[in-house]
């Protein structure tokens, strides 16, 4: 999902929708961020929602800029969580939230790597946290990983520690900075150097959820998260 391109296809959210331990493994490390009034940017068909659902949102507003996507997402937590009116959907991207509006977690899971402006993007987002309110990015790791993949789903890059710290908005510090999944680094380079596929095979994607991501869940910690393909940063805006 991008908030540069309200129209895209989004396939390979239903291929990845199947990857449901790495869903676990970085969720169990980006819950103990959440609380409040959560918004998420870009929510896509819902997999990071319903990921994340639990008890510590108050209230959770889903944007997603594709209305195709937006009407999925909206059945997709009407039927995962029914009844529950804390989930909202709401068709755009950061532009659609109103300019007083302000939420105590931000999250941009696979999102911020979309958007051309990723430093005014993110400070936008800031603009939109109450005091102590922590933003939250979960992007693609490496720029030398980049791949054909990368570009047909609307990549701009991929980050590494020094990129993504170089978009730490004004008023915010930044609480971590995390490289995950150092099995699926591999993977991806293969990807990159051999394959050269712009769009990974179902049976890749469970490969690498069912075998490799729960090596990476125990060799992750071992080597201090230094290593891997996705990268996760989370920010807190100062107190007031």
């Amino acid at each position: 999902m991008s908030a540069d391109s309200p129209h895209y296809a989004g396939q390979e959210l239903d291929v990845f929708a199947h990857a449901a331990r790495w869903k676990r493994y970085w969720s169990s490390l980006l819950t103990p961020f959440l609380s409040g009034d959560v918004l998420e940017v870009g929510a896509g068909i819902g997999a990071t929602t319903l990921a994340l659902a639990g008890d510590r949102a108050r209230s959770w507003t889903c944007l997603e800029p594709d209305a195709r996507l937006a009407r999925r997402l909206r059945e997709t937590l009407d039927r995962a969580l029914p009844g529950d009116d804390r989930y909202r959907v709401q068709v755009g991207g950061l532009d659609a939230v109103a300019p007083t509006s302000r939420f105590d977690t931000i999250l941009y899971i696979d999102v911020l790597e979309h958007i051309l402006d990723d430093r005014r993007e993110a400070e936008r987002a800031a603009g939109h946290l109450h005091p102590g309110g922590r933003l939250v990015v979960l992007a693609p790791a490496h720029q030398f990983l980049f791949s054909a993949f990368d570009r047909a789903i609307g990549h701009h890059r991929r980050y590494s520690r020094k990129t993504l710290a170089a978009c730490t908005p004004d008023g915010c510090v930044l609480e971590r900075l995390i490289y995950l999944d150092g099995m699926g680094l591999f993977a991806s380079l293969a990807n990159r150097l051999l394959l050269r596929q712009a769009t990974p095979a179902l049976g890749q994607i469970r490969f690498w959820d069912r075998v490799l991501v729960p090596v990476s869940a125990r060799i992750d910690p071992l080597l201090g998260h230094r290593v891997g393909k996705s990268i996760l940063g989370v920010w807190r805006k100062h107190p007031a």
